[in-house]
């Protein structure tokens, strides 16, 4: 392993007094990740909030919810949408990273407390293993930290942690808690 030696031609890492280290491989598959969980997401988001990529938008997608007993239905279907949408490009940028897997955590949970309907590999609906890659995969991004080829290199949470890991986690199921409790 190389040490980084501070050059001149470097910028100083705000607070630290220290040059930055280049990215790594960590920091490039980190973004592989970030960019895979946070568009998936996203996408789904904007499915339900807008009708793109072929989604309902959010009256359909609020009949949906009402089948599924959430109520008012359309309240659910924006906060599920929004929760995807902004949690998902947050993930994908490295912004507020224990925030947005906190939000994608949350939504997650949500579907899979009505996925056990389905098996968790299904050729006919919904499986169980689709909102739990996802969920994982943002504690995962919290947990490890978004990395250096993020927007929060600036802040403590880049390099992940317990902190950011149990913030999201516990944030995001108290959120799914209160959302199951309340429909």
């Amino acid at each position: 392993m190389k040490l980084h030696t501070e050059r001149p031609d470097q910028p100083v890492v705000p607070g630290t007094g220290a040059a930055p280290m280049p990215a790594g491989a960590s920091d490039v598959a980190m973004l592989m990740l970030r960019l895979a969980v946070g568009l998936i997401l996203a996408g789904a988001g904007a499915q339900k909030l807008f009708g793109w990529f072929g989604g309902s938008g959010p009256d359909a997608t609020a009949a949906g919810f009402a089948q599924l007993g959430y109520d008012p239905a359309l309240f659910y279907a924006v906060l599920a949408g929004a929760s995807e949408f902004l949690g998902g490009l947050g993930l994908a940028v490295g912004l507020l990273t224990p925030l947005a897997a906190a939000a994608s955590i949350g939504v997650m949970i949500n579907a899979m407390e009505i996925a056990p309907h389905f098996s968790l590999w299904s050729s006919t609906g919904p499986a169980f293993s689709y909102p739990m890659l996802l969920a994982v995969g943002a504690f995962t991004i919290a947990a490890v930290g978004p990395g250096r080829l993020s927007l929060d290199v600036p802040f403590p949470w880049r390099d992940g942690g317990w902190g950011p890991a149990g913030f999201a986690l516990l944030l995001g199921c108290a959120g799914a808690a209160i959302v199951l409790a309340l429909r």
